[in-house]
């Protein structure tokens, strides 16, 4: 048997930095790899808490626009036999939107798709960003995506 858990939420920035849309990517301490904000969902939280509290924990970013991504990330994890499923939110922040990191990361870049794609190493995360960058980016964004917090 394999194990499901849905206790996990991702989000991915966006914000027009100098006049070009860019999403944000950070380097993990843990694992040196590039990667948009995930976090587990804590004791009477829900998702959308979860993932705002996320965001101002490791970016200082206060999220005031959030939309549901309408995507499920997944993943095997090997280790534990188990199969992750990761609600994804976008969030639209400010232009030149300003990051300061919290001690998870070594270093955050505001990425064009192509460079977030060069650097992230995971597929699902490939396609994270791609749907990211056409239902948020390239498209106008849907109303019934926003969630309100």
């Amino acid at each position: 048997m394999i194990k499901v858990n849905t206790t996990v939420v991702s989000g991915v920035a966006l914000s027009q930095i100098d006049g070009e849309m860019k999403l944000l990517l950070m380097k993990r301490v843990k694992g040196g790899f590039w990667c948009h904000i995930a976090g587990s969902i804590e004791a009477g939280e829900t998702g959308v808490d979860a993932i705002v509290r996320e965001f101002a924990e490791e970016t200082q970013i206060q999220v005031t626009h959030l939309y549901n991504a309408q995507f499920l990330e997944q993943f095997y994890v090997d280790s534990a036999n188990l199969i992750e499923l990761i609600p994804v939110f976008a969030v639209l922040c400010p232009a030149n939107q300003n990051v300061t990191l919290n001690n998870e990361h070594t270093e955050y870049k505001w990425c064009s798709l192509q460079e977030a794609l060069e650097l992230a190493p995971f597929p699902n995360q490939h396609a994270v960003y791609k749907h990211i960058w056409h239902y948020f980016v390239e498209k106008p964004i849907n109303e019934l995506y926003r969630v309100n917090i």
